[in-house]
């Protein structure tokens, strides 16, 4: 998508001239020494075929046509010879890193509410061999405490350092490590807990506090609390049978001679994991994903981030209990990367926890690798082109200028190194200014925040499609290809293939590219649900050849190249009153795109004949929006005035008709929302993915008026 050049027609002939000499002086020296014809000679090429020769697969990518990778390296085929193949290689490089803080304050907003800002300090790291020898004494000390191989045992914790030193821990010593998201309600948390018959939890003091100590009596098979915080408060209230530990003093156990005794070691078929989902669709579901799973799924994706090394760093604030995350990061250790620690709320220097004038996470440590969930990169595009709206006129056409032929050259293949020195350095700064691979899952991420995010960010791109089920692999686009709205070939631990759907109109014989519900099989694929035989044989299966299968229920096409996109997913489809059936997972990503939207969920009942759709506006444009209409009161009497209802139902419709979007397709009725949509409501996932039935229940009354039952 081209941004509109506002500048006067001589003066846009003079800038293209001007281009057009420096393009032709520059271009042979830069071609021969960049290495463009490469890269756009791999952009084109390839990248997988199906093994069958038919249209439905399975399709695999080019380099594992005869057999799919299962390990990175003979013989390492459980996630503790994986650590402890990194640690011997790599034993006095920086592992993990955790800011100091060195300030916090509570400040004042205009609007009367307090925020705690902190002043942090440098990264204090420890090595390779420093993680290693304390996830050992770690494991050593949880033997100690009673904790048996092959017994599992939960972690409840934030993204941050201890969380690995713990899991490495379990992973040692054969725990099979239960996962749960922190936003998880009460009861999912509870029902987790109970299923597992966890007798250990690990956990931080905040969320001991806020979210785990009301329920601990609700499970009668715990016994101990490890808190990971270096800083012990003394409990009170804790139901009497259950006693709390703090982590160093469970290490100090496990380092006594009487306690160093031999380890029972895991086998590749063991569970290593059982991963909690963030219950977008119900009560979450707890997925046994073995050593060999993990190992198959990092192998695949290492194998698409090019020249990964111990030189690069990661920054890690996703939530580990989500599968991208964990991935990403043990991808990170088995290659000796260093891992940095941070939060949403400390990531940039712009972040909510950040005091003005101090330094975010980002500028401290300058990553080369990040992985981010589309939601994240969102709030990027939108603030960064709002900042572009501000700029003098001036400033604001030489952006979209160096913009728009940026787009030009890299959709030919090509860099554009002054553009970005000169232009996009300052966006660029944002991560950091060092990244060389963004990696994108968790969710589809919108064509133009894709492009966006290609040119200011000065990096590329890597759009994955996994699921929990498969390891978070499945597929992920290569660095060189820049094209949009794909999730690229699938990788060398999985291949794919696309079953007809019928009711949904998609098949393997369509034209011109085969479409149908995406099924991955390879042994990234996961054991299954726990304790849920009856999903089990509804989601997964195992074919002639032993191969384990997932059927996803997303719907997707392959395109010549190999390289697949996702269309439409099948519990998103709803069929309306006259027959029309609505994806309203793509009503939802056409119109995120509108800069006046900062989420949306298109909703549709079956027994009417329009769609309605519930709308978190950005608060600064819908604002301005009211001034202009002369509409006055507090955000929330903004939020729900019906003149500003009709105005924003006006803007969606033409973003709608100029997305093409068919006439049943464009919501009807809208209902604009002042409180924002984050994990903690309970209405997205910790991925930000919409929770459906949350939703719909929240807004039942909304629902029933713009319907017309009240």
């Amino acid at each position: 998508m081209k941004l509109k050049e506002d500048i006067n027609p001589l003066l846009l002939q003079v800038f293209r001239s001007v281009v057009w000499v420096y393009s032709v002086i520059t271009f042979i020296p830069w071609y021969f020494l960049s290495g463009a014809g490469t890269n756009l000679e791999r952009a084109r090429r390839i990248k997988a075929r199906s093994v069958s020769g038919h249209p439905a697969g399975p399709y695999r990518a080019i380099n594992s046509q005869q057999e799919l990778a299962a390990w990175l390296h003979p013989g390492v085929d459980t996630l503790d010879k994986v650590f402890e193949y990194a640690a011997k290689r790599f034993p006095q490089r920086d592992c993990l890193g955790t800011r100091e803080v060195l300030s916090e304050e509570d400040e004042l907003q205009p609007n009367g509410k307090v925020f705690k800002k902190v002043i942090l300090g440098n990264y204090n790291w420890l090595s390779y061999d420093e993680t290693y020898q304390a996830a050992r004494m770690f494991g050593s000390g949880l033997a100690a405490l009673g904790q048996k191989p092959l017994c599992n045992i939960a972690i409840f914790c934030e993204t941050r350092a201890e969380w690995i030193v713990a899991a490495q821990a379990c992973f040692m010593y054969n725990f099979p490590l239960v996962t749960l998201y922190a936003t998880l309600g009460p009861m999912a948390i509870a029902h987790g807990l109970n299923e597992t018959e966890v007798t250990h939890i690990i956990t931080s003091k905040d969320l001991l506090q806020s979210r785990l100590k009301a329920i601990l009596c609700d499970v009668p098979s715990l016994k101990f609390v490890i808190v990971v915080d270096k800083k012990l408060s003394s409990w009170q209230d804790i139901p009497r049978g259950i006693t709390v530990h703090s982590m160093a003093a469970v290490k100090e156990m496990g380092s006594r001679p009487e306690s160093l005794t031999g380890r029972r070691q895991p086998q590749s078929s063991d569970i290593a994991v059982i991963m909690y989902t963030s219950g977008s669709t119900g009560i979450p579901k707890g997925v046994m994903i073995s050593h060999g799973n993990i190992i198959a799924g990092i192998t695949g994706m290492a194998e698409r981030i090019p020249n990964l090394n111990e030189t690069d760093t990661y920054i890690g604030y996703l939530p580990l209990a989500h599968v991208l995350e964990l991935s990403a990061e043990l991808v990170c250790i088995s290659h000796g990367c260093r891992i940095g620690y941070s939060s949403p709320q400390t990531l940039a220097d712009q972040s909510t926890k950040i005091k003005k004038g101090s330094k975010g996470d980002t500028s401290m440590l300058r990553p080369t690798l990040m992985a981010a969930v589309p939601e994240i990169m969102d709030r990027i595009y939108k603030n960064v082109m709002t900042k572009v709206e501000g700029m003098s006129k001036l400033q604001k056409t030489l952006f979209v200028l160096a913009y728009n032929y940026k787009m030009e050259q890299i959709s030919k293949g090509y860099s554009t190194p002054l553009c970005d020195s000169l232009v996009f350095k300052r966006v660029r700064a944002l991560l950091g200014g060092n990244t060389r691979v963004l990696l994108s899952g968790g969710a589809p991420l919108s064509a133009a925040t894709q492009r966006f995010m290609n040119i200011c960010l000065c990096c590329p791109v890597g759009q994955g499609y996994g699921l929990t089920e498969t390891c978070g692999a499945g597929t992920i686009s290569e660095v060189w290809d820049y094209s949009t709205g794909r999730v690229g070939a699938p990788l060398v631990c999985s291949e794919i293939t696309l079953k007809d759907w019928e009711e949904g109109g998609y098949f393997s014989t369509d034209k011109p590219n085969p479409r149908g519900e995406i099924l991955i099989g390879g042994p990234n694929v996961t054991m299954g649900y726990y304790k849920n035989q009856a999903k089990n044989r509804e989601d997964f299966f195992v074919d002639k050849k032993g191969q384990r299968w997932f059927c996803t229920g997303d719907i997707g096409e392959f395109h010549p190249d190999g390289c697949l996109k996702i269309i439409d997913r099948k519990k998103d489809l709803v069929k309306l009153q006259a027959g029309e059936y609505v994806s309203l997972g793509k009503v939802e990503a056409v119109l995120k795109n509108c800069p006046l939207i900062d989420n949306i969920c298109a909703y549709a009942n079956s027994d009417q004949s329009y769609v309605i759709s519930f709308v978190v506006p950005n608060q600064k444009l819908l604002m301005a929006l009211a001034e202009r209409l002369e509409v006055r009161g507090t955000w929330e009497e903004i939020c729900s005035n019906p003149q500003m209802e009709k105005e924003v139902l006006r803007i969606l419709t033409e973003a709608a008709i100029s997305s093409k979007l068919e006439r049943f397709e464009i919501p009807k009725k809208v209902r604009l929302s002042a409180e924002a949509w984050t994990p903690e409501t309970g209405l997205v996932t910790d991925a930000f993915k919409l929770k459906r039935k949350e939703l719909k229940t929240h807004y039942q009354e909304d629902i029933e008026r713009m319907y017309g039952g009240k």
